[in-house]
């Protein structure tokens, strides 16, 4: 397997990096092509296919943190906004009372099309809640100067919901009997929503402008930082470290360490520039690292994803679930919790289309598969999530040119 694995990602890397001009020419996303490779080497026989994924979820569980975590910093140092813009409010709605929306209306689905239990379609729902941070770049943001309300507002929410659908997922593990929820669920109340979150949100701005102070202090002393990969990769490991010794969430508090290190570097550059003293931008350094990490980890798991269709049971309870998933219960969601007049109608309705489903998805069904589920609802598990991220992976990729190229001319028109 080790050798296919190599020998197919080193192929699609070295293609994409020689034509990546002429993909982007293309009315469709560099995600879906490497989806669609992974998909046809598999299909042409590799040693994948012999590979369990129940036997090896320790093994997907690693991989999938470490590309969340590279991908969730990288996206916080792309959010250059301030805290009080709109986006902040639309995206914080959409990873809480949207991913709530988006799970129960999920759950019915899973019952009603997959026929789970009511424990069972909880878990497939809350796997499927997080939206991915780094899939179909054409509607995330590319610089923090970018202040497209659509743009950010999806950004965002793939930084934050990754760790909101942490209780979600914990939740359905305890009433399949697999976590302690405590009395009335007090304990999963007070241990996986309020201390996890809201801890791993304050542990990761009180690190990120902690080491970003640390920073600016040497930047002012006249000493132009190197090394940016230590730096990016150091901050990384220091948050998860952290957060894993005070049991809250690594994912949101490396997003947030890596929003508030931005911000303290930006911080440094201007204060240096009206000091009249010559530095090169470290924010912009380290964002350029980030997205040359970025483009790796969305190169690997999406030809991971292509690879594991080999491991779909092509039933068409499964094919609808993934379609309704991503046609109906989405964009319910989001425009149950997206009132009018937060956003404009046609802005509402492409963050209400735009749900990508990725890596956070691969990461909490891996996590699943690692507890003692009963083996025919564990494959069908893996059966349903994989499919409903391919069929995002296809959907999306599809028609992110053209949908967010007509709403850049449309702001245009309207004159921006």
């Amino acid at each position: 397997m080790l050798t296919a694995t190599l020998l197919l990602v080193g192929a699609v890397l070295f293609a994409m990096g020689v034509t990546e001009r002429d993909v982007k020419r293309l009315p469709l996303s560099a995600s879906l092509i490497y989806l669609l490779a992974g998909w046809a080497a598999t299909t042409l026989g590799t040693a994948f296919t012999e590979v369990d994924p129940v036997e090896q979820a320790a093994w997907l569980l690693t991989c999938t943190e470490i590309a969340l975590l590279i991908s969730l910093f990288a996206t916080g140092m792309r959010l250059g906004m301030p805290s009080a813009h709109r986006a902040w409010k639309v995206a914080a709605l959409l990873a809480s009372l949207g991913m709530a929306a988006t799970i129960g209306l999920a759950t019915l689905a899973g019952v009603a099309l997959a026929g789970l239990g009511w424990a069972g379609a909880l878990l497939l729902a809350s796997i499927l809640a997080p939206t991915d941070p780094v899939l179909a770049t054409e509607v995330q943001i590319h610089a923090p100067a970018d202040r497209d309300a659509v743009r950010m507002s999806l950004t965002a929410e793939g930084g934050l919901n990754d760790g909101t659908a942490f209780p979600a997922v914990m939740l359905a593990l305890g009433l399949l009997g697999l976590h302690e929820l405590g009395g009335f669920g007090a304990r999963w109340l007070l241990h996986d929503v309020l201390w996890a979150v809201g801890g791993g949100l304050l542990l990761g701005g009180v690190i990120g402008r902690a080491l970003g102070a640390a920073l600016r202090f040497r930047l002012r002393r006249g000493h132009d930082l190197g090394w940016d990969e230590l730096i990016y990769l150091g901050v990384i490991a220091l948050t998860y470290g952290a957060a894993r010794a005070l049991v809250v969430s690594t994912f949101l508090a490396v997003f947030v360490a890596g929003f508030a290190l931005f911000h303290e570097s930006r911080h440094a550059r201007d204060a240096m520039l009206r000091s009249n003293v010559q530095s090169t931008d470290l924010s912009k350094r380290l964002m350029a690292f980030g997205e040359r990490c970025g483009r790796l980890v969305e190169v690997t798991m999406v030809l991971f994803i292509g690879a594991a269709l080999t491991w779909v049971q092509w039933r068409w309870q499964h094919m609808a679930y993934a379609l309704l998933l991503i046609a109906v219960v989405r964009p319910l969601g989001v425009l149950a919790v997206v009132r009018r007049g937060t956003l404009p109608p046609s802005q509402r309705r492409l963050v209400a289309w735009f749900g990508i489903r990725g890596v956070g998805s691969l990461f909490y069904l891996a996590y699943a598969l690692t507890q003692p589920l009963e083996g025919s609802f564990a494959r069908e598990l893996v059966s349903l999530c994989v499919l409903s991220i391919a069929a995002s992976i296809v959907a999306h990729g599809v028609s992110a040119t053209p949908l967010m190229n007509w709403h850049q001319a449309r702001k245009g028109g309207l004159g921006g």
